[in-house]
C-alpha cells in the first residue's frame, strides 16, 4: 500500500533522513523505532507532506504523491496523528469529531466512533481541556478514522500514558486493523510495539539499519531497549 524509496530530508544544512526506503502491506501495523532524533517524526511528516525539505519517492496504491499537497494526500486515504494530539479545548468532544471533513466512502459515522471508543460517547459534551492524556489521544485517533482514512500514521500514541491507557491504546490499534486500515505508528514503548505490530523498522541517526518481524522483534527485546536507552 505504501511505498518509500530512497527518502531523505533536511532542516536547513543537516539532513535529517538519508535514503530511507521501506514498504508497509494494505492492513499491517509496522513500527519506526529509534531513540529521540532518530528522524522518525520527520519520516512520517514527509509521508504526509508536512515536511517540504525532502526528497525521494512516496507511493500509496501505486501513486507517486511526493509533490502532492496534503490535503490531496488526506483525500487519496491518509490520516495524521501527530504527537502533540492537535485537540480543539475550545471544542466538545463531539465537536473535534464533526470538524474532521469526510473524504471518502470509508468515513466512519459517529455511531461507530462512540461504539468503539465508548469513553468518548461518555464524554461527548465535554471540552477539550477537560480531557486526560488517554481520552485526547483517543478522540485523535478517532477524529482521523472520521475522516475515512485507509492509512493511519500515528506519532508515539502511548507517551506519558499510564499502563492501562497503554493497553487502551493497544485494543483500538488492533481493532482498527480488523477494520482493514493500514497503521504505520512511531514508538520507543519496546513491548507495546510488540503487541501491536508484524514488522518493526530500526532508525537509527536518519537510515534503516534492521527490519525484524515480530517474532524477532519478541527476542531482541533486551538488545532493543539497550539500544534505545530505555
Amino acid at each position: 500500500m505504501l511505498e518509500i524509496r530512497n527518502l531523505s530530508a533536511w532542516y536547513g544544512e543537516a539532513r535529517a533522513l538519508d535514503e530511507v526506503s521501506l514498504d508497509v502491506a494494505a492492513g499491517e501495523v509496522v513500527t519506526l523505532v529509534g531513540r529521540n532524533g532518530a528522524g522518525k517524526t520527520t519520516l512520517l511528516r514527509s509521508v504526509m507532506g508536512l515536511h517540504r525539505h525532502a526528497s525521494g519517492q512516496v507511493t500509496l496504491d501505486g501513486t507517486d504523491v511526493m509533490r502532492v499537497p496534503v490535503h490531496r494526500r488526506a483525500r487519496l486515504g491518509m490520516g495524521w496523528v501527530q504527537d502533540d494530539r492537535g485537540i480543539y479545548s475550545s471544542l466538545s468532544v463531539e465537536e473535534n469529531l464533526l470538524l474532521a471533513p469526510v473524504v471518502s466512502e470509508k468515513a466512519w459515522p459517529l455511531a461507530r466512533v462512540y461504539e468503539t471508543f465508548p469513553v468518548l460517547a461518555d464524554r461527548r459534551r465535554a471540552a477539550g481541556t477537560t480531557l486526560s492524556g488517554g481520552e485526547q489521544q483517543m478522540l485523535a485517533i478517532a477524529r482521523v478514522l472520521r475522516t475515512g482514512a485507509r492509512l493511519l500514521l500515528l506519532d508515539e500514541p502511548t507517551e506519558g500514558l499510564a499502563p492501562v491507557i497503554v493497553a487502551a491504546i493497544g485494543d483500538i490499534v488492533r481493532e482498527v486493523k480488523a477494520t482493514g486500515v493500514t497503521v504505520l505508528l512511531i514508538e520507543q514503548n519496546v513491548k507495546f510495539a510488540a503487541t501491536v505490530a508484524d514488522r518493526h523498522y530500526l532508525l537509527s541517526q536518519g537510515r534503516i539499519v534492521e527490519h525484524l518481524d515480530n517474532t524477532e522483534f519478541v527476542a531482541r527485546e533486551h538488545d532493543l531497549l539497550e539500544h534505545l536507552g530505555v
